[in-house]
């Protein structure tokens, strides 16, 4: 298997065991999703995917209706997406993904939780050349009715990397670039999207002891608790 495949299966359930935290994130997203480009998830391919991933996550169909209807309240804030970036311990590259409606505020949190965690808080540009940026979608088993081999054929205009079978579906990673054209080509094909995102998979990885990996997940521990932060991704080999 690929590095998407290890990248998955290290990572699996870690960032988003807890439940609360996981709608926080995915209203944020309807939020956002919305004020981009409008509450109709048939003309809006962002915010069916976020609704996509909702219904994956348990959410309740009445947090989601509240959601869009908060995002549609000329009140409401308007979260901006911000990319930092740094050095956990042991030159572990990590990069924080955040959703915020006061940059001060989020800045000074990451800040923070990179000093106290014995981290270097670093410039933009400083690690995300160590990463690639890549969408994945996972979609409904039954609905495809072709092996793998034939599938990653059937997608290879859309540079796809990695295909593979969990028991949640079947598991596709492509460039960051090719969502859209994969989202639409499985919708007109009725093929089911049972969610689908963005991550970034680190091109190298490092292999730490057990002691300095307990240093490394403090950090990262701390950087997923905060509030503002939506995703943390970082460079060391998955246990």
């Amino acid at each position: 298997m690929g590095r998407a495949f290890e990248l998955r299966k290290g990572r699996k359930m870690k960032r988003w065991s807890a439940m609360a935290k996981t709608f926080t994130r995915i209203g944020k997203d309807i939020v956002m999703a919305i004020k981009d480009g409008g509450g109709n998830p048939e003309t809006n391919s962002r915010l069916r995917a976020v609704m996509q991933n909702a219904k994956a996550a348990n959410m309740p169909k009445e947090n989601v209706e509240r959601a869009i209807k908060k995002a549609s309240d000329k009140d409401t804030s308007n979260y901006k997406e911000v990319l930092f970036e740094g050095y956990a311990p042991h030159g572990i590259a990590v990069i924080v993904e955040t959703a915020t409606d006061n940059n001060n505020r989020t800045v000074a949190n990451v800040r923070a939780i990179f000093n106290k965690c014995e981290g270097n808080f670093g410039t933009s540009g400083s690690v995300i050349f160590m990463f690639d940026h890549v969408c994945n979608f996972t979609v409904k088993k039954e609905d495809i009715t072709i092996d793998l081999e034939e599938l990653e054929l059937e997608l290879i205009d859309f540079d796809v990397e990695e295909v593979f079978i969990d028991e949640e579906g079947v598991i596709i990673y492509a460039p960051f670039e090719q969502f859209g054209a994969i989202q639409s080509f499985f919708e007109e094909n009725n093929v089911e999207i049972l969610s689908s995102g963005f991550e970034r998979m680190p091109t190298t990885t490092s292999t730490l002891s057990e002691e300095q990996q307990t240093d490394v997940e403090k950090l990262l521990e701390k950087l997923e608790d905060d509030d503002d932060v939506q995703n943390v991704y970082h460079s060391m080999q998955q246990s």
